[in-house]
This record gives C-alpha cells, sequence and structure tokens, in this order.
C-alpha cells in the first residue's frame, strides 16, 4: 500500500521519504480560504480535510495536511507580496509564535483528524536582516512568510515541539496516527 499525499510541497515529500514512507503526491482541488481572525486549529484542520478529501479514492490511504503561523490572535497564511513578507517577519521579531498543522488521514477506517503545534521565537530582527531575508525570495509559498530548514533557520532562536511541523509536515503526529490505523505503512520499510 502507498500513501496518497495531496500536496504539492516539496517540504512535505521530503519529509515522507526521510520516514521512508511510501507515497505518491496529488495536486490537491481545493482552495484554501484562510481569514486573519480565524481559529488557527479549526482552519488548519478543515483545510487538511478539504484537501484530503479533493483527491481521496475508495480502496486508498489519503493524507491532507495544512499549516499556518499564529500570534497574537492573528493567523499569518503565505504572504500575498514582499511587503506583506516584510510585516510579517516585523511582527514575529523577538516573539513566540506557534506553528499549527492540522492532519488528515483518511484509510478504510475512515477519517482521522488531528493537529500538532509547535513553538518558534524569534530572535529580534533588525531591519536588514528582515529585507536580506525577504530579498532572499524563500518567503514565497511559505506560512509565516519563512522556511525554518533554510535561511529561515538564521532568523530563529528556539523552538519548542516537533521541527518536522514547522518544515510543513507533524512527523511525530504522523507517525503515531499511521502506526494507529495503517502500520502497515511504517513496517514495510
Amino acid at each position: 500500500m502507498r500513501l496518497v499525499l495531496a500536496s504539492t510541497s516539496p517540504q512535505r515529500r521530503d519529509i515522507l521519504q526521510q520516514l521512508r514512507i511510501p507515497f505518491d503526491a496529488v495536486a490537491p482541488a481545493y482552495v484554501e480560504h484562510d481569514p486573519p481572525d480565524a481559529d488557527p486549529v479549526s482552519l488548519v484542520r478543515s483545510h487538511a480535510v478539504g484537501k484530503a478529501r479533493s483527491v481521496h479514492r475508495p480502496g486508498r490511504a489519503t493524507l491532507g495536511v495544512d499549516t499556518t503561523v499564529h500570534l497574537a490572535g492573528r493567523i499569518h497564511a503565505k504572504p500575498r507580496d514582499m511587503d506583506d513578507a516584510v510585516r510579517m517577519l516585523r511582527e514575529l521579531s523577538g516573539r513566540t509564535h506557534v506553528v499549527v498543522s492540522g492532519l488528515c488521514l483518511i484509510g478504510p477506517a475512515g477519517e482521522t483528524v488531528a493537529h500538532a503545534e509547535t513553538r518558534v521565537t524569534f530572535r529580534s530582527l533588525d531591519e536588514r536582516t528582515v529585507r536580506e531575508y525577504v530579498g532572499s525570495g524563500e518567503w514565497r509559498g511559505r506560512a509565516g512568510g519563512y522556511a525554518i530548514q533554510g535561511l529561515g533557520g538564521r532568523l530563529v532562536e528556539r523552538i519548542d515541539g516537533d521541527y518536522a511541523n514547522v518544515v510543513g509536515l507533524p512527523a511525530a503526529l504522523l507517525v503515531a496516527t499511521l502506526e494507529h490505523e495503517l502500520p502497515e505503512l511504517l513496517h514495510g520499510v
């Protein structure tokens, strides 16, 4: 059995490969809507379900995942443009935010929906650091406007929780879910 990953994210594919979970990636037919004042847990769980359901076929195991950044009652989804990325990074500077990922696994036993949270503390960023990072372009398509596994790692002072969650797939939660729901995906390595 192979997992169907409802995502085009190279980071999610990389994490599944690192975990040696056999999978096929399929672009989800789902449109995200990220209101800034949404409840982050409800939002990512809903998006994960929508992504998984959009590509699921009977007889397959399908995984949908969504990740966002939450700080001070506000969602920091993917920046719209460079100015939005600069604004986000300024807000995250010197503060601790929460990276929240929702996970939906659809398999023979039905749907399992869960979420994981990782606390990330940014160091205090000066204007030059913010501008140089945004100039790198790495912020594009990234919740919160940064990629911890790249240059964005320079912005981070510490994390508390699953590093892979910050990259875009809550690995510890996924392994626990698969162990319970579809152990054959883990033990055929």
